[in-house]
């Protein structure tokens, strides 16, 4: 939590022994999936592969179902080091995988009573579902699969806005990605009326990205030629990015408003 990666991966590997030998296989599996974590962590996506799969092979090897959500939160991971590796054909399996099997596993569960299965494990795994598909609909707008990540990002918002509420952090953050991918596709319109509610609610709840909220309305707001209320918005963000002392957004702000000052020139 502190950022030590270094120093918790070397504690890691003195609990690992101590879990071998005492011959504790939940702690041997804690511990495995615990340096997984680390190294995904710290970009070293290799080692954090090899340590995902060995984490899986031991939960499979005991009681642990393939549509555990254990088993399909590591698949998520593994398809994200795929996509970052450029492994296409292995990200795109992985993914499908996920979503596919999340579900079904959740058109399954949907009728049974409170008793047989709690409402928070319910809501869990669909929260599940939407954390894959957001993670696809970012892979697709990577790969510039636009209209297929646009359907990826409004069932996700979907899913948060149901689970979660309108207010919660991640509601807000998908609201503002369906807002960046519509943009991306000219569906300026649309765009907008995402990331403007988008703002409101970042600005009412003091949402901690709300400076990239800010941003990516401006950004619209050109797109739309509305030159003058993109300049007053830029400005804003420009303001709430010095304050949150993240010097990229203060850079790229900084070249938004050089180029916006470029198109109103060019329109006059």
């Amino acid at each position: 939590m502190k950022g030590e990666l270094d120093e918790a991966e070397r504690l890691l590997h003195r609990a690992l022994r101590l879990a071998q030998q005492a011959d504790n296989r939940r702690a041997v599996i804690y511990t495995y999936s615990t340096m997984a974590n680390v190294a995904f962590m710290q970009g070293r996506l290799d080692n954090a592969e090899k340590l995902y799969k060995a984490t899986m092979s031991y939960l499979l090897a005991g009681d642990t179902k393939e549509d555990d959500n254990a088993i399909l939160e590591m698949s998520l991971k593994l398809a994200s080091i795929y996509a970052a590796q450029k492994q296409h054909k292995l990200a795109l399996a992985g993914y499908e995988f996920c979503i596919l099997t999340l579900e079904e596993k959740i058109a399954k569960q949907k009728d049974l009573p409170e008793d047989v299965l709690p409402a928070e494990e319910k809501a869990n795994t669909r929260l599940l579902l939407g954390m894959s598909l957001d993670s696809y609909a970012r892979y697709l707008l990577d790969i510039n699969q636009l209209s297929v990540a646009q359907k990826m990002y409004e069932k996700a918002l979907q899913i948060s806005n149901e689970v979660q509420g309108e207010t919660h952090p991640q509601t807000v953050v998908l609201m503002n990605d369906l807002a960046t991918v519509l943009d991306a596709q000219g569906h300026y319109d649309e765009a907008y009326s995402h990331v403007k509610r988008a703002a409101e609610l970042a600005k009412e709840t003091q949402h901690p990205e709300e400076h990239m909220v800010l941003n990516n309305l401006a950004a619209i707001l050109m797109h739309k030629k509305d030159f003058l209320q993109a300049k007053q918005v830029y400005k804003e963000a420009l303001k709430k990015a010095e304050q949150k002392g993240d010097a990229d957004s203060v850079r790229h702000i900084q070249e938004e408003l050089a180029e916006l000052a470029k198109r109103r020139k060019g329109s006059q």
